[in-house]
């Protein structure tokens, strides 16, 4: 069926309700538009579906949200009785639909004979995670496009273990829903005669605090934060989304006692009216938080996204100059923490371990080493943090997980989930940050310290938006250019191995020898460089967009960044 059949069929299929018809309609003399919405079937790839919100075949709406869930039914009665029984845990971020997803999600597992746990009302994806494990569910959906632009959203599945949905499960779904048709068999019943039959229940509350206490036992330090009272002051924006009460609770239960909020972004808004993008990692955002610290000094200033997985850290440098944090800096800043503070305790485990994305910065390397704990580096994305966390309760070979985190700011301490957590993220942080003012020290000078120990390592990301058809084609030639042509040197930095992930292979180019990666097949390209120096590409996973990864190490702050912007534009150059 061509795209023209395709938009033709939704027109007239019975099954269509009239407002998405009437959207269809208001586009029948646009072709590309009718293209772009129906060229090819939204996908469901490792974590779900993303897309933009609207009508047709290639978006986010009520139809495709039934069918991926349909998908999922199908997965979990193929797991077995046991596994229906149990059930599927779903919450929902503030983006627009996020709450009629939700409910067409239950409503299609509660017509498979499914229970259905609906949270009340908005919450973070980590508290998600969490509920699947603490209900016993099977599944986990949570409804939400992280920090995407407002017109998109998202539909997330996990596992039985809280972890984003395994591969053979991710699989299985997608060989369901290519056979499934989207309006013929799909399963749904109405909202009371789920209720009524008992296969859809609202949660909330014993969630939230059984969820909480547990970020609450991740604490390294909360001691420092009692020590300092009100002379402690914390600026915090949750940025319109779902932060706002467990990140405002979990800092009150560690002791915190001046703490502001950025009113302006402080209630759920789809529209993310005070922000071009709800993304933590763009100082942008921060521009009503840094307006409030100009007026009142504080002492750490920080942000979550929509769904509350990712944080972002504004500090003050020498100068009183305001500026962010990299997701690197603060896995680096966290994980000395932690490791220091256990140490000090005498907390701090043998075979403790440190997980990480091999995009991450590799300044991880030589202060694990100096604690005595193992670097364990896996493919990008949390989901492969959280299988690792996993092998590692059930292998029992590691006997501490300390941290997971990725340089696009997202961390997790703690295995009572199994996805990126802002919440405890932003515990931790406050500690930190309390920690380091009792020593007379902001986290500006905690990082700077670190660098003048370990080395100035920096990293940076630049990428590339190529949307819509053509746009899939040119990021497949990029990576073939990389695969087929590999550069032999960068910023005059010589290349000693290439990473080739999707062939399962690191290729030596300094005479050494290969050796075969125990990584997941991926699409991924990582260059090993002279000096501590790397540089990584792939395609994103969620985005019509690629990326490149940089790291660099030098002596000093200013020759670091130098040969980043230098490795920058040799980049630009190529392509």
């Amino acid at each position: 069926m061509n795209y023209l059949e395709n938009y033709k069929r939704w027109i007239e299929s019975d099954f269509v309700d009239e407002k998405t018809k009437a959207e269809l309609l208001s586009i029948k003399d646009d072709d590309n538009e009718i293209k772009e919405r129906f060229y090819k079937d939204l996908e469901f790839g490792t974590a779900g579906l993303r897309g933009i919100i609207g009508a047709g075949s290639n978006r986010m709406n009520i139809y495709t949200v039934r069918l991926a869930t349909q998908g999922l039914c199908e997965d979990i009665k193929n797991s077995g009785e046991e596994a229906v029984k149990k059930g599927v845990a779903i919450a929902y971020d503030c983006r627009r639909m996020s709450y009629e997803f939700a409910l067409e999600s239950a409503l299609v597992l509660a017509a498979n004979g499914i229970k259905a746990y609906l949270f009340d009302e908005l919450r973070p994806t980590p508290e998600l995670s969490f509920a699947v494990r603490y209900l016993g569910c099977s599944r986990g959906i949570v409804i939400t496009a992280s920090h995407n632009p407002k017109e998109y959203n998202g539909y997330k599945a996990y596992g039985e273990d809280g972890g984003q949905l395994p591969p053979e499960s991710s699989d299985y779904v997608i060989s369901i829903i290519s056979k499934t048709d989207i309006f013929n068999d799909v399963k749904t019943i109405s909202e009371d005669e789920a209720k009524k039959s008992g296969l859809l229940e609202i949660i909330g509350e014993e969630i939230d605090k059984a969820y909480l206490e547990n970020v609450k036992k991740q604490s390294v330090n909360s001691r420092v934060i009692d020590e300092l009272g009100d002379d402690f002051s914390v600026i915090y924006s949750p940025f319109h989304g779902t932060g706002n009460k467990p990140v405002r609770r979990i800092l009150e239960m560690s002791g915190v006692k001046n703490l502001r909020i950025v009113k302006e972004q402080e209630l759920p808004d789809s529209e993310f009216s005070t922000v071009k993008s709800p993304n933590p990692e763009e100082k942008a955002g921060f521009s009503y938080a840094i307006e409030m610290a100009k007026e009142q000094k504080a002492d750490l200033i920080f942000a979550t996204d929509p769904d509350a997985d990712r944080i972002g850290v504004i500090v003050t440098d020498t100068n009183g100059e305001f500026i962010p944090l990299t997701g690197n800096q603060v896995g680096v800043l966290l994980s000395e923490f932690i490791l220091r503070n256990k140490k000090e305790n005498g907390t701090l485990k043998s075979n403790g371990a440190l997980i990480k994305t091999i995009v991450t910065t590799s300044m991880i390397y030589p202060i694990a080493k100096e604690y005595g704990v193992h670097v364990h580096d896996v493919l990008t994305g949390f989901k492969y943090i959280a299988e690792l966390i996993k092998d590692f309760e059930e292998n029992d070979y590691y006997n501490e997980f300390l941290l997971g985190f990725e340089e696009s700011y997202g961390y997790l301490s703690g295995t009572y989930a199994r996805d990126k957590d802002a919440v405890v993220a932003s515990m931790l942080i406050a500690e930190m940050a309390a920690d380091y003012k009792s020593k007379g020290m902001t986290l500006y000078d905690g990082l700077v310290n670190l660098y003048e120990k370990y080395g100035y390592y920096l990293e940076g990301v630049k990428q590339l938006t190529f949307a819509g058809i053509d746009g899939a084609e040119k990021i497949k030639s990029i990576m073939e250019m990389f695969r087929s042509n590999p550069p032999k040197e960068l910023a005059g930095m010589k290349v000693t191995r290439m990473w080739d992930v999707k062939n399962g292979v690191i290729k030596s180019f300094d005479g050494g020898e290969d050796v075969a990666l125990t990584l997941p097949k991926s699409d991924v390209f990582r260059y090993d460089l002279e000096n501590d120096a790397w540089f990584a590409v792939r395609p994103s996973g969620t985005e019509p967009k690629i990326k490149f990864y940089f790291g660099v190490c030098e002596n000093s702050y200013s020759k670091a960044q130098a040969k980043l912007d230098e490795c920058i534009a040799e980049i630009s150059k190529i392509l």
